[in-house]
């Protein structure tokens, strides 16, 4: 898998281009140009003419490394070249050869290629030398040896630097591909964990909403046969609140679907939103209701949630409470909104309540980091006390 250089990785190969051609200019280059300046004319101007033709070959080749003539090979070639006319100039120049040993392996693709010009330039290094006093003389000089032994590990030392950078190239892809992964599989699972928190949120909403909407719909629907051959005018009320929570259902419904405001409760203060509430649960149950309901300004998140607190517990005592009166008592403290509702009914278990609407209102207040209190007891009736926090209003 090809990937692009990072920037971190195009400045480490600039710095090291850097330094290699600071290292070839001050070790390789300059080094050589003076050992023949004092030397014949001819052999002066050879020398400097070679090494002037190789020093602009290599600015080529690394300022612009794509250019259709002097590719990256033919440098390495026109070196080894050079390399031997100035061994042949010098009379050996294995210094120059082992300064210009790392070009081999920067420039070459793939490390055979290396080896194979490396080895070029050993050949004419060393055929250079000795060209002039026979090899029976110059064979096993010091500067063929040094040649040759310069060869051997760069080879070595090369073949160990690409097998490190082949290995440390393949763990880091190996390593791209497994945060690739790791990032799509968070992907996914924040997708899922969204789609699993709008599931719950509709659930909750479809609950304290349209489920308790059409249990007080069946409830009322219920008493108006029963009243509707002794009592016409309860009867007809109780056609009423079914027509009015019909309609509001389908308020509701169309605020899930997503045809009009999210919040699908009227505007007013909160006191009065409840107050409305309160007086439907009259109208419907018959009831005993005492309210204490202060004027509590708050946002329209917290409104709704102390609403669905309030619609929950009043369906909870409707359903389950057999209760004669019902308290409701809403209070601003310093340190947030409280809402206390009570009743005198039957009263449970706490510990074994496990119903979906004490979870949803536990969910719904924590979400404004706020906390859900039961207290009940058999026959003590139920207390259930909603607080959110001040520090969650506008």
């Amino acid at each position: 898998m090809n990937q692009r250089p990072q920037p971190d990785d195009r400045h480490a190969s600039g710095m090291f281009h850097l330094w290699n051609t600071i290292s070839w200019v001050l070790l390789g280059l300059l080094p050589t140009a003076g050992a023949v300046l004092d030397a014949q004319e001819a052999k002066k101007y050879w020398s400097l003419g070679l090494l002037s033709l190789i020093a602009l070959c290599y600015a080529i080749v690394l300022t612009l490394p794509r250019n259709p003539v002097l590719r990256p090979e033919v440098f390495l070639v026109l070196l080894s070249l050079v390399m031997g006319g100035i061994s042949y100039l010098l009379g050996g120049s294995a210094a120059f050869y082992v300064v210009s040993l790392p070009h081999f392996w920067v420039f070459a693709r793939g490390p055979r290629l290396s080896i194979v010009l490396s080895g070029v330039g050993a050949a004419t290094t060393v055929f250079g030398g000795t060209l002039r006093q026979g090899w029976s003389h110059q064979f096993l000089s010091g500067n063929n040896v040094f040649t040759a032994l310069a060869y051997a590990a760069a080879v070595a030392l090369g073949l160990w630097l690409h097998r490190f950078i082949a290995q440390n190239n393949a763990r880091t892809e190996q390593l791209a591909t497994e945060l690739e992964d790791t990032q799509r599989e968070l992907a996914e699972a924040h997708q899922r964990q969204g789609a699993v928190a709008e599931r719950e949120r509709i659930a909750r909403e479809i609950h304290d909403t349209l489920a308790q909407g059409f249990a007080s719909i069946i409830v009322l629907a219920e008493a108006a046969r029963s009243a509707i051959a002794t009592d016409a005018e309860k009867c007809d009320q109780q056609l009423l609140s079914i027509a009015r929570t019909a309609r509001e259902n389908f308020a509701e419904a169309r605020v899930l679907v997503g045809s009009a405001p999210r919040s699908g409760v009227a505007a007013g203060s909160v006191a009065m939103t409840l107050r409305r509430t309160l007086d439907r649960f009259v109208q419907d149950t018959g009831l005993t209701v005492t309210t204490e309901l202060a004027d509590v300004t708050c946002d329209q998140t917290t409104r709704i949630a102390l609403l669905r607190c309030t619609q929950e517990s009043l369906a909870n005592v409707r359903k389950h409470a057999a209760a004669t009166t019902v308290g409701v008592v809403l209070t601003r403290y310093p340190h947030g909104i409280e809402l206390e509702i009570t009743d005198d009914g039957r009263g449970f278990v706490v510990d074994e309540a496990d119903g979906f609407g004490l979870v949803g209102m536990r969910k719904r207040l924590a979400e404004l980091d706020g906390d859900l209190a039961v207290t009940s007891s058999l026959g003590d009736g139920t207390r259930v006390l909603a607080m959110i926090p001040t520090n969650s209003q506008d």
